[in-house]
C-alpha cells in the first residue's frame, strides 16, 4: 500500500483529554511508511497572552508500550497511595461532568470549541483581576497553530 506524506502524517485514531481551562492532551495513533504504528502524546497549553499554543510531544513506539504503561501506573499509584492519599482524585471528573451538564442545559455542545475571546484593552490579565481565563480549546492537534 502506498502512502503520500499527508496520509502518513494523519492520525488513524485520536482521542483528547481536556485538563482544565488551558491544557489539553492528545493521544494520536499514526502510521509509518512501513505500515507500522506509533503513538504521539501531545500536551497543548494555551499561551497566557492568547497568541496560540505551546506544545510538548512524546513519541511512543510499540516496543515501549508495556514498559511505559507500567512506569506510568507505578508512578501514579505512588502519588495516590504514598504522597497524597487523602486527595479526592475524582473531584476534577465531577467538575467536568457538572460543566458539561450546564452547557447542555443552556442548549450548547460541551464538545464544541469555545469561541475566541477578544483581547482585553488593559495590560492587566483576567487572571490578575481574579476573572475567569476560560479560552478556546482546539478540537484536534491539527487545529493548533504551531
Amino acid at each position: 500500500m502506498e502512502h503520500n506524506d499527508s496520509q502518513r502524517m494523519e492520525s488513524v485514531y485520536s482521542t483528547k483529554v481536556r485538563a482544565g481551562r488551558r491544557r489539553t492532551y492528545f493521544f494520536d495513533v499514526r502510521q509509518t511508511k512501513g505500515e507500522d504504528y506509533y503513538i504521539t502524546l501531545t500536551e497543548s497549553t494555551k499561551k497566557f497572552n492568547g497568541d496560540g499554543y505551546n506544545r510538548h510531544k512524546i513519541f511512543l513506539y510499540k516496543e515501549d508500550f508495556n514498559r511505559f504503561m507500567k512506569g506510568l501506573e507505578e508512578t501514579v499509584t505512588h502519588v495516590k497511595q504514598n504522597l497524597m492519599p487523602d486527595f479526592d482524585y475524582e473531584l476534577y471528573e465531577k467538575r467536568q461532568e457538572e460543566w458539561e451538564q450546564k452547557i447542555i442545559a443552556e442548549g450548547g455542545d460541551p464538545n464544541a470549541p469555545a469561541p475566541k475571546k477578544a483581547p482585553e484593552a488593559s495590560t492587566e490579565s483576567a487572571s490578575d483581576k481574579g476573572e475567569s481565563t476560560d479560552t478556546e480549546v482546539p478540537e484536534t492537534e491539527d487545529d493548533i497553530s504551531w
